[in-house]
């Protein structure tokens, strides 16, 4: 059923959860497994860029390439290649411009992120992408 499956990862425990679960929903369907991160910028817009949001944003980035090497060490492990993407934008908007290109027929997210404004941000992002997704989507607790 089941061919392309991305999963959106933020580096948290519920992140590397919902990675599992790609891997094994892929691993069982023998489909074809992606994995977003996405500098989240969609809310500070208006702000000017200054050498403070270049740090955070650079900082962010860092941050989303670890675990996206550690997303696709994870799925070697299952013999599985993960095919990775960074992004900035709005998350919701990203992720689902990414399931386009990529042709995905599920989409795999965590309910919440690391920290309680992360739970709040990534909460909102899941709800978007389940509002927003013309295909099945998956969420994942801890």
């Amino acid at each position: 059923m089941f061919k392309t499956i991305l999963t959106a990862v933020d580096g948290s425990e519920v992140g590397t959860k919902s990675l599992q679960a790609a891997i094994e929903e892929a691993k069982i369907r023998k489909a074809g497994l992606h994995a977003i991160y996405v500098v989240e910028t969609g809310g500070f817009s208006s702000i000017p860029t200054d050498s403070t949001m270049e740090i955070i944003y650079s900082r962010m980035e860092s941050e989303g390439q670890k675990a996206l090497k550690d997303g696709a060490k994870l799925a070697e492990e299952y013999g599985l290649e993960l095919t990775t993407k960074t992004s900035q934008g709005h998350a919701g908007e990203e992720i689902l411009k990414y399931a386009d290109e990529i042709g995905a027929d599920l989409i795999v997210m965590g309910s919440h992120g690391k920290s309680e404004v992360e739970r709040l941000l990534l909460g909102s992002v899941t709800d978007y992408v389940i509002k927003h997704s013309n295909v099945s989507t998956m969420v994942v607790r801890l």
